[in-house]
């Protein structure tokens, strides 16, 4: 029965693995023309305790090709108890704002929330205040809202490493990850999105009452919005694939900053209102779950640990096509040797962050969230 179960759940994941490697192959490059721009943007940066990172993003919004009298930027600072807002302010230009509000469960949506309330462009972009951006980053996306007349667009993020086995895998991860969002929303089959690397039109943004639903919800300041607005206009939530508008993060420092991180963002998926996306997450997580099942029971039976090693190799080479085109988008070829030996920590992490994203609860930014 175990081995029924097992063979039924590889070959679903194989063909939604296919289906995602397929998808991502189909969306085409964006390549901006040059333009004469119209769209005023506000870059919104939702900040707390950052003052390691945040000099550095404000410098790269300072070099940006796009014209600077066509965007501003807004950084709220969420409660910081270090010199964030000290830095901030060093900075000509940038408009500060500080979260008044306390004793709620989503600081970080109630902090874009009061950065669009104070805004004045009609395009709406979030980053987050540990990434990095290219010169040419709010160009390329007023081109491609210009061209493609999109109310929502997603684009690609990245997370730079080190050497170490902790920063390699969240690189490795979030790459999967970015290439599963590209695909979904390519398909218009709306799953992820990551708020650092967002746009969004601030009328749409009030048409659909903001936050508004989801404001008690920790997380899901981006896919939760993401999945609002698309009720509404669903033709017109785009994906961005262009290295140009492509965001560099920071990776967490310690395995439990990291798996605080999964947890909150696995904790959004009990209020997706799309089915269709929980009957994938299940899919993922109970695949997963079955090679822990066939490691217990290989202890009262090894015939179930060479099923385990032939799952390795073939779930390896299954998910190998797809992964090899997103190292070669996003810069990461040299992952592509450690694929095979990363798959046993992979299993573990899903299992763990999928469980307690429904069971538990975390802390962020020195907050215990509920």
């Amino acid at each position: 029965m175990i081995l029924i179960v097992f063979t039924i759940l590889f070959l679903l994941y194989s063909i939604l693995i296919i289906y995602y490697w397929l998808s991502w192959r189909s969306i085409p490059e964006f390549v901006s023309a040059p333009t004469n721009p119209q769209t005023r943007i506000s870059v919104v940066i939702a900040a707390r305790n950052e003052e390691d990172n945040i000099s550095d993003l404000l410098q790269a919004l300072e070099q940006q090709t796009y014209p600077k009298e066509l965007f501003e930027v807004i950084v709220v600072d969420d409660h910081s108890t270090d010199t964030t807002a000290t830095i901030v302010n060093q900075f000509q230009g940038v408009r500060l704002l500080s979260l008044k509000d306390d004793n709620i469960n989503s600081y970080k949506k109630k902090a874009i929330e009061a950065g669009i309330g104070i805004s004045t462009g009609s395009l709406i972009v979030t980053t987050d205040a540990d990434c990095r951006c290219g010169t040419g980053w709010l160009s390329t996306i007023a081109a491609s809202y210009e061209e493609r007349k999109p109310v929502f667009i997603v684009a690609p993020v990245k997370i730079v490493c080190n050497n170490s086995v902790l920063q390699i895998f969240q690189a490795l991860d979030f790459m999967v990850l970015q290439g599963i969002t590209a695909a979904a929303v390519f398909k218009k089959k709306l799953s992820m999105c990551n708020g650092a690397n967002l746009a969004y039109e601030k009328n749409v943004f009030y048409e659909v009452g903001g936050f508004d639903g989801i404001d008690q919800i920790a997380s899901g300041d981006d896919m939760l919005l993401m999945h609002k607005i698309s009720t509404n206009h669903p033709d017109r939530v785009q994906y961005l694939r262009s290295e140009e508008v492509m965001i560099s993060s920071q990776p967490m420092l310690t395995w439990k900053d990291f798996f605080n991180q999964r947890i909150r963002w696995a904790s959004k998926a009990r209020f997706y209102s799309d089915k269709r996306i929980i009957a994938v997450l299940l899919l993922v997580y109970f695949f997963n779950l079955s090679f822990l099942v066939l490691v217990i029971a290989g202890f009262f039976n090894y015939y179930y640990w060479l099923y385990l090693a032939g799952g390795w190799i073939v779930k390896t080479a299954i998910e190998f096509p797809f992964f090899r085109s997103l190292c070669l988008f996003f810069d990461k070829t040299w992952a592509m040797r450690m694929f095979f030996f990363f798959q046993p920590l992979h299993i573990i992490y899903t299992i763990i962050a999928g469980l307690f994203g429904r069971f538990g609860k975390y802390s962020w930014k020195g907050r215990r969230v509920r």
